[in-house]
This record gives C-alpha cells, sequence and structure tokens, in this order.
C-alpha cells in the first residue's frame, strides 16, 4: 500500500549558481561523497547534481516530514544499479528505514524533477 508520494522540481541554473558560489562546501553538506562522486564523473555534472537534489527533496515529501528534525539531507543515499536506476540506501537508521522506496530522476538542460514513492512492506 503506497503511504506517501513526493515530486519536486528544480531549475538546474540554481544549482550551477550554488555551485559557483558555495562549491563544495554546499555539495557535502547536501550530498554523500558516492553521491558527489557519480555525479562529477558527468560533462555536465549540474544536471546530476539538481536530480539528486529533487530526490532528496521529493524523498522528503513522500514521507511527510520536509527537511529538518526527522530526516537530514545526508539520512540517505541516491545511488543507481548496474543498469542505471537509481534507487535510495538509508544511510541513518530511522522509522523510514523499514518503508520500500521507488525513485525516479530525470532532467532537460533547464530543469531536473524526481519522484519518490514510499510503501508500506508488510
Amino acid at each position: 500500500m503506497i503511504r506517501g508520494m513526493g515530486i519536486d522540481i528544480i531549475e538546474v541554473k540554481r544549482i550551477r549558481k550554488i555551485m559557483e558560489d558555495y562549491g563544495d562546501r554546499f555539495l557535502k553538506r547536501i550530498l554523500t561523497e558516492n553521491e558527489i562522486n557519480y555525479c562529477m564523473k558527468f560533462s555536465k555534472p549540474e544536471l546530476h547534481l539538481a536530480g539528486r537534489f529533487a530526490a532528496k527533496e521529493a524523498y522528503s515529501k513522500a514521507i511527510g516530514t520536509g527537511v529538518g528534525k526527522s530526516y537530514s539531507w545526508k539520512d540517505i543515499e541516491i545511488l543507481n544499479n548496474e543498469k542505471g536506476k537509481p534507487y535510495i540506501v538509508h544511510i541513518k537508521e530511522s522509522e523510514y528505514s523499514v518503508f520500500k522506496f521507488e525513485v525516479s530522476i530525470s532532467h532537460t538542460e533547464e530543469y531536473a524533477c524526481a519522484a519518490v514513492s514510499c510503501e508500506e512492506t508488510a
């Protein structure tokens, strides 16, 4: 049974500007080392960084808390399987770790968006 659904969209230029202004400081506050390494291997890393940011925002909406006391940016990690499909790993055990999550990320040159569903497992 679906427990929650979250969707987020972000302008890629916003991430590009933040990277120019704050560099690694911003990235290290929001993303894990694995996520940063994945994104930086592309010729336009800002597209993938924006996608990861949108996915983490969508996750916070799917669990119904937003980013704050119950959930912080680095509590989860967005990785990709061998076929490129993104999936969520819980870095920090929480009440949400027992749920099944599906994530989809897409981007154009201008926007990145993500959708996350939260399902009960039993």
